[in-house]
């Protein structure tokens, strides 16, 4: 009998086993990807251990966190954890360059800001957007009554309390940039009032007989033939500064004859040099990416007043206490309330103090008043700080 040999079926759901090098490749090709994934992740740190810090703090303009330190207490055991966290996030390798590339493809690629805290506005200028900065320039958040009320009081009460010991008083309310540029910023952020708060407190402290200090009209007519602020910056630049010096001095003169009278514009040479994007740029991370033309003033005389308080630090220094004076002067003496606005200020009315104490504070201080003998009090606020700063009339001695 024939034996009929019948070919062997093969079912579909079961195909045939591949053996050998075919599967080399797939497993060669996951090992690497998975190597190469480990290494991007690891590089930060690699790069930290070698030494090579991904920080910038001059790009992002602020203080990074510092590596921490342990002390035998337990605040400092159980917080080491976390101060490690924001030293590695501040300082992990590389750090600065994606910072930058993120900016950059932000600002140059995409046209807008990296940063929620600034606003971009037209050829090249920039605006504080943060503390309310914007808001003011929109004039929505008028003060109500009950705001202008304390304001006054506080104002007249510290000006009533100087004036009963013979000290002179000046009110300044220094303008943020998009008061004095409003063209520069972007048409997408509209006006909805026509008073802002700088005007509200002005007529309420003038009705009341308080020398206040309006530089307003000055920085437009300075501003007219030259810029008056910094662009990548909040602030001033020098040339603004002292137009509003200036003023200030004139209302100082007013109270205080025997205050010497301002510096003309002749006594300076017009100057400027090209420096690394300021405060504005820094929030951004872009500090080197942008770049900006510095209006300076250089004394064509000898400046006469030094700092002597903090030791080393230079008269625009954003100290919390600085003092002046002037070897063997005999001028009067003056006491500052101040914010950031008025370091640019501070070479300039230094010279017309024997001795002149600037408190980084919005806040009156009669017990600083008491020991220092002033002959005259300047306190100055930026327009902004209108919304965030609420003033303490209890602060002044009844």
């Amino acid at each position: 009998m024939a034996i009929e040999h019948r070919p062997t079926a093969i079912r579909a759901d079961h195909p045939p086993e591949r053996r050998g090098p075919r599967e080399a490749g797939p497993r060669w090709c996951n090992a690497l990807l998975v190597l190469l994934f480990l290494a991007v992740i690891a590089l930060p740190l690699a790069a930290n251990l070698a030494g090579q810090d991904g920080a910038d703090a001059v790009a992002e303009n602020r203080e990074l966190a510092p590596f921490p330190h342990l002390d035998a207490n337990w605040a400092s055991i159980s917080t080491l954890g976390t101060r490690l966290g924001l030293w590695f996030d501040d300082h992990f390798g590389f750090r600065s360059w994606l910072v930058r590339w993120y900016g950059e493809s932000r600002l140059f690629g995409l046209h807008v800001s990296p940063s929620t805290a600034v606003v971009k506005g037209h050829d090249g200028w920039f605006f504080y957007a943060d503390d309310e900065g914007m808001a003011d320039y929109a004039a929505e958040h008028p003060l109500t009554a009950s705001e202008i009320a304390n304001w006054r009081e506080a104002v007249v009460a510290a000006r009533d309390w100087l004036h009963a010991r013979g000290i002179g008083y000046v009110f300044v309310i220094a303008p943020d940039k998009h008061v004095i540029y409003p063209e520069e910023v972007p048409s997408a952020i509209r006006r909805v009032g026509r008073v802002s708060r700088m005007d509200q407190l002005f007529a309420a402290l003038n009705a009341a007989g308080v020398d206040t200090v309006d530089v307003r009209p000055a920085l437009e007519a300075a501003k007219a033939r030259e810029r008056v602020y910094q662009q990548t910056d909040t602030h001033w630049n020098e040339r603004g500064a002292f137009a509003a010096y200036q003023q200030i001095i004139e209302a100082v003169r007013r109270q205080v004859p025997a205050v010497p009278p301002a510096w003309t514009r002749d006594q300076f040479a017009s100057t400027s040099n090209v420096r690394l994007g300021m405060d504005l740029a820094g929030m951004m991370g872009l500090t080197r990416a942008l770049s900006e033309v510095d209006l300076t003033l250089t004394p064509t005389r000898p400046r006469q007043a030094r700092v002597i308080e903090p030791t080393g630090a230079a008269a625009t220094s954003a100290e919390g206490r600085l003092v002046t004076e002037i070897p063997g002067s005999t001028l009067p003496r003056a006491v500052i309330f101040r914010d950031s606005f008025f370091s640019a200020v501070v070479p300039f009315t230094s010279e017309h103090f024997s001795r002149a104490v600037y408190l980084w504070q919005n806040d009156f201080d009669a017990e600083v008043v008491q020991r220092e003998h002033p002959d005259i009090v300047i306190q100055e606020i930026v327009g902004r700080h209108l919304y965030n700063f609420i003033p303490s009339p209890e602060l002044v001695p009844r």
